[in-house]
């Protein structure tokens, strides 16, 4: 820990330099600038910002712990700055008055960050954070932090020995287990956070703490940055409770399954652990248990705790459209090349089974056609499958395909497909729900749950929904296809300015979604939609690499070598490729970007230009309609979006960054400000 912190990374002052959480993050990260721990300032600011939107740092007694893990950081580092007004880090009970800022570079090795874990965990002893608080030097500060108490001044508080992080007794099968009614109550526990340093061994900290102080056997598998090592099934089989304090996945929860349990998130493992413990012991006491089969779903273990329904129901879609793409891109692809190769002829061309000429190119394009147009068959099903899928895990699949089919047999299509989905994952989400006899549980994945819900699904879809669904199908496909003059244009427009305002966001992949959802239809209108929003979401990353490239002093180092990269991600349609830049300067990057793609979205469809495969980029150039046009879109679109971006960087005149590395400390100090 020595080498993490040292008395220039100390501010004892910092309520001089900073009043809000975002400043005392940049004066403290300054200091790891000067010291050459960290490259690109801003760029590390912004990783902690996001870091810190993800949930507050802040911790009952007075503790702000901004961190993360980042690109520009050179080696793990520690700053601390002490703030006697009080800094707000959206703790419970106020402002904080220490703060660390740990920084982690993204590829850290274990013991490094073990290192900042033990940091993580003194923090909950009330003796160091007392000290640090009476520390008199910034030096004294670093030693109290580093571990070196030779190097204290003479009138600092001693630090109280460390307690034990663990009952002494040892756990697992060798321990000699105390009759029932003599032994103390047994918990488990998880902690973890999206970053893996501080929260997650914090949370370990308290609750064992706690367990202690009330007489409970608690022990705890951190699921940190530096790995973790899973509780021995001994002990996960003899504890009487669970508790989940996690902000991530649990990983192999399925573990625990069978127990009491508590599921919080990781600052309530912090802040209230015996209100946990007290919560997992009356849960015992009732016989309340989660059943075996409670695992997370796919995309519920892709996200995290507490977010709303609407979250929730875009992962759920995307996890359906995720697997579709697939098909789409072969189906479309196929299509494609098929009519390259024979014509548009080879659409009425017989089956290849009957009549193929080896030495035909017509019939070879028949064959390719044909093909594709088997592999879009499965489009709508495979929505529906895996829609049902994300909601309900594999369950979920057999009514999910069903519904899906039968939207496809009455012509429901896309639409349908998405209703079907999301029916079928909750029909089965409410069976799984009821309590059944344990002799029951083995056939229910396999026989009860498939036949009842595809039952339930199918008479849904047939009987209730799959005819209205079908009309309002038919009614956006006539739409589609009936658009001409400024209206197309106007759609152009609003497809780009979604592709292009949150890059890859959840508005990005709405546009998206429509688009590939209209080529299971196979219309003129569709493949003209689907040419548009990828055209439009090339621009962001390509407008930002020809603004870096033409006016680069305007960009830092960082932002002119990720300029590099963004030609190649804009050219493959990999949107994400500006976020970077976003990130750095959104109310110039944002608005410019959106620009551009308007531009390019209106023209891509007033030219007409059509595209069959739904990912590609200029790599299926070939196998679009108006090729050249579509290339002249969006060269409009990424010239119109890198001329603003150029000139409204260049309105707030700030000066070129220094090609010497070592900048120095004020120099990039008034930089940022007048930035």
């Amino acid at each position: 820990m020595s080498q993490m912190i040292s008395a220039e990374l100390v501010d004892l002052e910092l309520d001089r330099a900073a009043d809000s959480k975002a400043a005392a993050a940049r004066s403290l990260a300054e200091r790891m600038v000067a010291l050459g721990r960290v490259t690109d300032l801003d760029g590390f600011l912004a990783d902690v910002a996001a870091r810190e939107a993800q949930m507050p740092t802040g911790l009952d007694g007075g503790i702000g712990i901004p961190h993360c893990r980042s690109a520009h950081v050179t080696e793990p580092t520690l700053a601390f700055g002490r703030s006697a007004a009080g800094i707000d880090f959206g703790a419970p009970d106020g402002p904080a008055d220490l703060i660390f800022l740990i920084a982690a570079p993204a590829g850290a090795d274990d013991a490094h960050l073990s290192i900042l874990s033990g940091l993580a965990r003194q923090l909950m002893d009330a003796d160091f954070t007392a000290a640090l608080r009476a520390a008199t030097t910034a030096g004294e500060a670093a030693a109290l932090i580093g571990g070196e108490e030779e190097q204290l001044a003479p009138d600092a508080p001693p630090q109280a020995a460390p307690e034990p992080t663990s009952d002494p007794e040892p756990q697992g099968p060798a321990e000699a287990t105390p009759a029932p009614a003599d032994r103390p109550f047994r918990i488990v526990a998880v902690t973890s956070c999206p970053t893996g340093i501080a929260h997650t061994y914090m949370a370990a900290e308290s609750l064992e703490r706690a367990g202690r102080a009330e007489g409970v056997e608690v022990s705890v598998e951190t699921q940190g940055s530096s790995g973790f090592t899973r509780l021995d099934p001994d002990v996960i089989a003899a504890a009487d409770g669970v508790i989940f304090a996690h902000d991530v996945p649990v990983r192999d929860k399925e573990r625990f399954a069978g127990k009491a349990t508590v599921d919080v998130g990781v600052k309530a493992g912090v802040n209230r652990p015996a209100e946990l413990i007290a919560e997992v012991r009356e849960k015992a006491a009732r016989g309340e248990i989660t059943e075996a089969g409670a695992k997370p779903s796919p995309v519920e273990a892709a996200g995290e705790p507490g977010e709303g329904y609407g979250t929730k129901l875009r992962k759920w879609l995307m996890s359906g459209v995720s697997y579709m793409v697939p098909f789409v891109a072969a189906g479309g692809l196929l299509i494609a090349l098929g009519f390259a190769l024979g014509g548009y002829k080879v659409s009425d061309a017989p089956s290849v089974m009957d009549h193929f000429l080896w030495t035909d190119t017509s019939s070879w394009g028949a064959l390719l056609f044909q093909v594709g147009g088997v592999a879009f068959k499965f489009l709508v099903p495979v929505l529906a499958g895996y829609i049902a899928y994300g909601m309900a895990d594999r369950p979920g699949l057999v009514p999910g395909f069903v519904g899906g089919a039968i939207a496809l047999d009455i012509k429901a299509g896309f639409l349908g497909g998405l209703a079907a989905g999301l029916i079928a994952g909750a029909v089965v989400m409410a069976i799984q729900k009821v309590k059944i006899p344990a002799s029951l549980r083995g056939i229910m994945p396999v026989v009860v749950i498939p036949l009842i819900s595809s039952a339930v699904v199918g008479f849904l879809m047939f009987l209730v929904i799959g005819e209205p669904i079908s009309k309002l199908q038919s009614a956006l496909t006539s739409w589609l296809n009936g658009l001409n003059g400024a209206n197309v244009i106007v759609l152009g427009v609003i497809l780009g300015l979604m592709m292009c305002f949150d890059l890859g966001g959840p508005l990005n992949k709405v546009a998206y979604t429509f688009a590939i959802g209209g080529l299971a239809d196979g219309t003129a209108g569709s493949f003209k939609v689907m040419a548009a929003v990828m055209a439009a979401g090339m621009i962001p990353p390509l407008s930002m690499a020809l603004a870096t490239t033409v006016r680069g002093r305007l960009f830092t180092r960082t932002e002119r070598e990720n300029g590099k990269a963004a030609w190649v991600l804009g050219a493959s349609f990999v949107t994400e490729g500006a976020i970077p830049f976003a990130a750095a300067d959104p109310l110039r990057v944002i608005p410019s970007a959106m620009a551009g793609g308007a531009v390019t979205g209106a023209l891509s469809m007033a030219f007409g230009c059509t595209l069959r495969a739904p990912h590609g980029g200029i790599f299926v150039v070939p196998l679009i309609g108006n090729a050249l046009l579509y290339l002249v879109a969006i060269a409009a679109g990424t010239v119109v979006s890198a001329a603003l971006v150029v000139l409204l960087k260049g309105l707030r005149k700030q000066r070129p960054e220094p090609e010497d590395a070592a900048v120095g400390h004020a120099e990039k100090r008034e930089v940022a400000v007048v930035a």
